[in-house]
């Protein structure tokens, strides 16, 4: 009777428990994009990050272990050349056999034009820029031979996840891209993105409220790379010292913001 027992409590065991199927190894190239992928795969696998620590996008060189990683790699997420021009030439040598997602093109992404000059004008924190309604993964040998000239002039903004509703589209993708690649798991991923979508939209109602009382005081930034977040929380940045982290600025410039905040 015990033995019977055991064994009905064993098979009850066994048909309760949801094991993890085997996912796909992920590569990701930064930090944000990283934090995002990480919330879709959560409970099912880590995501491997390329740019550890403090280093920049606009300044890192690759390692050999981040070399392995894309040689590894199933899926790479990245926001694109715009922003990891250290990533390019490595994906297209290293990561031929993984499915590349340049993020940047996922659909339903509000793009913001790149400011010139370090003094900002007072803008309309309404809607700007536009939406890109159509988005595509790069897969495989897909992205070879791809044309990047218009990512070279850099006519857009690449801090796109710096905007609520934008990281909630790159979240869409990333476990859209997920669920493509790994569809034992896609309950999984859609459980983790629907938790993801509350968390996005609680964190923005704590910022909209912490913000609240200095939104209107003047700020300057040493990089000019906030200006999604800026005009959604209403923040008045005055300008930005360097447009890049990795050009140092003139006397022109400095001159400029000093001015800027004088008036």
């Amino acid at each position: 009777m015990n033995k019977l027992l055991l064994a009905l409590a064993l098979l009850a065991t066994s048909a309760l428990a949801q094991p993890v199927l085997a996912a796909p190894s992920v590569v990701v190239s930064i930090k944000p994009i990283h934090s995002l992928v990480a919330s879709v795969m959560k409970g099912i696998a880590e995501p491997e990050l390329v740019l550890k620590g403090a280093g920049s996008p606009h300044t890192y060189q690759m390692k050999p272990a981040d070399a392995e990683l894309l040689q590894n790699a199933d899926i790479v997420f990245w926001v694109g050349p715009e922003l990891e021009k250290f990533l390019e030439k490595p994906i297209e040598s290293l990561a031929s056999d993984a499915k590349v997602v340049e993020l940047e093109d996922a659909p339903g992404l509000l793009k913001l034009p790149m400011r010139e000059g370090g003094a900002f004008e007072a803008h309309d924190h309404g809607d700007e820029g536009h939406d890109e309604e159509e988005g595509h993964a790069h897969e495989g040998h897909s992205h070879e031979g791809h044309d990047h000239a218009g990512h070279e002039h850099g006519e857009h903004d690449a801090h796109i996840w710096l905007n609520t509703a934008n990281a909630k589209a790159l979240a869409a993708a990333i476990s859209a891209t997920l669920s493509e690649s790994d569809p034992g798991n896609a309950p999984r991923y859609a459980a983790n993105l629907a938790a993801l979508d509350k968390q996005l939209d609680a964190l923005a109602g704590e910022l909209k409220t912490t913000v609240a009382p200095v939104k209107d005081k003047p700020v300057v930034v040493f990089h000019d790379a906030y200006q999604y977040f800026e005009k959604e929380f209403g923040i008045n940045v005055a300008g930005s010292i360097t447009v890049s982290p990795e050009t140092l600025p003139g006397a022109a410039r400095i001159s400029e913001i000093h001015e800027k905040l004088k008036g």
